[in-house]
């Protein structure tokens, strides 16, 4: 076997399986419930499909330099199938991870699961130290915010939250400065009040909420039993930093 041919080599479905299967033994071992990592995994097998497909629409469908028309065209076609057929399959293992039905249920809201506000701590934390130190609130307290968060979306939007949120604090980052410089950590509001939120990561996810889906938020604001003051306060603070 030559060397060109050893560098082309790729796993096989065998091998694939065989690093799944490790990784949700030792995920086992470590307390991770099984339901959760297979989700994490299928989010990831997703995510790797669809970046691949968007490489692929991309620069990819150039064919190489020098190449005639009939050629750049045949390559194109070919490119472009083979790009559609990612997508397919970046959709399907999206549908598979979330649990997904078909194309009618996209818009459901399923009960909040425990990964989802795990994947939604890991996201917000991160971001909200971009603009303040942290000072969290209680951890269950943090849980019951960030339930009714994504209790707004359905579970394919609550899958891709983390790049929204990513979006969200790139796309306001002036404004979040502001507000986070006047009533969070180190300004002279008090961090118990109105504005108890700001003083906490979880306030840069509700944030979003209150810019994309203010009335699905409010309503799940009012199931959750969470403290009105603190939304209203959290609204005040955002249209004051306009």
């Amino acid at each position: 076997m030559t060397a060109a041919r050893e560098e082309r080599l790729r796993l096989d479905a065998a091998s694939v399986d065989n690093a799944r299967t490790t990784l949700l033994q030792l995920l086992a071992r470590a307390g991770v419930y099984s339901g959760d990592a297979e989700e994490l995994i299928g989010l990831v097998e997703a995510g790797a499909l669809a970046v691949a497909h968007e490489e692929l629409a991309g620069t990819g469908r150039q064919a190489p330099p020098g190449s005639g028309e009939s050629y750049a065209a045949g390559w194109r076609d070919g490119s472009r199938a083979v790009a559609e057929g990612l997508a397919g399959l970046a959709d399907r293992a999206l549908g598979a991870a979330v649990a997904a039905e078909d194309d009618g249920e996209r818009d459901a809201r399923p009960p909040v699961g425990r990964m989802e506000v795990e994947r939604a701590k890991v996201a917000v934390v991160p971001l909200y130290l971009s603009f303040s130190a942290e000072s969290g609130l209680d951890p269950e307290v943090t849980e019951q915010v960030l339930a009714a968060v994504l209790a707004t979306m359905g579970a394919r939007e609550r899958a891709a939250y983390p790049g929204r949120l990513t979006r969200f604090a790139a796309d306001h980052r002036a404004r979040l400065e502001r507000l986070y410089a006047t009533y969070g950590p180190g300004s002279a509001i008090a961090i118990h009040g109105r504005y108890t939120l700001v003083h906490s990561p979880t306030s840069l996810a509700v944030l979003e909420r209150l810019a994309a889906r203010p009335e699905e938020l409010r309503e799940e604001w009012d199931t959750a039993e969470l403290p009105p003051a603190w939304l209203d306060g959290l609204t005040r603070a955002w249209e004051a930093s306009a």
